[in-house]
């Protein structure tokens, strides 16, 4: 008797997904942050990095050669756009400074890439405008870096509290930063120099104003003047703003208003605020921001923060864990953030690293290639950073007129009844760049 033969039946494997090639424009500080980050969630190639500081740029490819498997080193280019010629690119990261969002990220897009950009999504509403024009134009899906939508804690305290109804109906919310970031002290003092050799000035200051170089300035230091920036309401507010919005389900504010100004280090070389304080009109939400970059914070555990109050409870929020404090004497409850230490051992000795944030980048990246490949937008989609960031640059708006109520029109993205106020929506550009506008992206 011979026996029957078995039957073959071949093993089907799927295919691995092909590595997303990506670049990275502005490797500074949070360009290697979100980066590194994004190659600890997938196996991505990086193929190009643009930076106008040589050092930081060379720094950044060499880093990048020994985390590749391949040990490939990535293409450099101090032009962006000479990078985005290439047409090579699936995933582009933009974290240049603020006054360098806007141009990179429209012709990115217009590149056919999708893409990982820093907030805030300008430094005026027009350009905010022009960018989420932009993404919906050349269908490509943007996450923006408002990552406390990505924290793991957070997430946490919006489903338990928020959703779940404990905290009950919230109609006020207090969010606030007292970190000491002015660049005051003695940098203050430092004197104008001609830039180091290894920086284009010329195309760092690009679009914005330029002032002479200070070592103040760069890297990192930009944050100081509004030429490049929006001072602490567009750098810290828009993260507690864009968090209390995720919370609660808002849209566009009715009215922003401020007042504010340099009440105390009047001696310093930076131009933004030490003291503001703005208010955010939802109808039947209020949200009341504060920053003092000076003094003492009120709650020490709580110095950058929103805190919800319902008519049930209080939520206080942070990047560093979360209180819930129920009315009426019930069981408070209190959680830490986790840094993922053990599970992310490079965390521990990256230079820089913010690592209570880190794994906010993980899962803002993670979505970001979820949707990559599902074409659904995003949990910091760029609409949602729009409105984040133009509320914000409304408020700093309100201080420049005095402290008066600015009424918005969302539809038509006008201040209502204020003709002065519509003409700052757009601050002009240093020539020879031509500012974006929404009907030519």
């Amino acid at each position: 008797m011979v026996a029957a033969a078995a039957t073959y039946v071949p093993t089907t494997f799927a295919a691995e997904p092909k590595a997303k090639r990506v670049a990275l424009i502005g490797t500074g500080w949070y360009g290697k942050a979100d980066l590194w980050r994004l190659t600890q969630v997938a196996p991505v190639e990086i193929v190009s990095l643009c930076d106008v500081d040589s050092q930081l740029l060379n720094e950044c490819a060499d880093i990048a050669a020994q985390k590749q498997k391949s040990g490939k080193r990535p293409r450099t280019y101090s032009d962006y756009r000479k990078l985005l010629a290439e047409k090579d690119i699936d995933i582009c990261l933009i974290a240049t400074p603020d006054h360098w969002h806007a141009l990179p990220v429209i012709a990115a897009l217009q590149a056919g890439c999708d893409l990982y950009a820093q907030k805030p999504t300008g430094v005026d509403i027009v350009e905010s405008q022009s960018m989420l024009a932009a993404a919906r134009k050349y269908k490509r899906v943007v996450q923006i870096g408002t990552q406390r939508r990505s924290t793991p804690h957070l997430i946490e305290a919006r489903e338990r509290f928020v959703k779940s109804g404990a905290l009950g109906k919230v109609a006020y919310v207090e969010v606030c930063c007292y970190y000491h970031m002015r660049n005051g002290d003695t940098r203050a003092t430092a004197p104008d120099t001609a830039p180091p050799a290894h920086l284009d000035y010329e195309t760092w200051v690009g679009p914005a104003p330029m002032r002479p170089y200070n070592k103040i300035v760069h890297p990192r230091g930009w944050r100081a003047f509004m030429e490049y920036g929006n001072g602490i309401v567009g750098d810290m507010c828009v993260h507690m703003l864009d968090m209390v919005r995720w919370n609660l389900d808002l849209g566009w504010p009715l009215s922003v208003a401020s007042t504010g100004g340099i009440l105390m280090d009047k001696a310093a070389r930076a131009n933004i605020t030490d003291t503001q304080h703005a208010t955010f009109d939802f109808g039947d939400v209020k949200v009341a921001w504060t920053h003092r970059s000076w003094g003492a914070a009120p709650d020490n555990k709580y110095p950058w923060s929103a805190t919800l109050y319902g008519d049930k409870g209080t939520l206080k929020l942070s990047v560093n864990g979360y209180d819930f404090i129920p009315n009426g004497g019930g069981k408070a409850e209190h959680k830490d953030q986790v840094m993922e230490l053990e599970e992310y051992p490079e965390d521990k000795t990256e230079k820089d690293l913010e690592r209570h944030v880190a794994p906010a980048i993980r899962g803002h990246m993670r979505n970001l290639l979820e949707c990559v490949e599902s074409r659904a937008r995003p949990v910091a989609d760029i609409e949602q950073g729009h409105i984040s960031s133009a509320s914000c640059i409304l408020a700093n708006l309100s201080l420049q007129l005095g402290g008066r109520t600015l009424r918005w029109d969302p539809i038509k993205h006008q201040v209502i009844g204020d003709a002065e106020a519509n003409r700052l929506l757009a601050r002009p550009y240093r020539a020879p760049y031509v500012h974006p506008t929404p009907a030519k992206v």
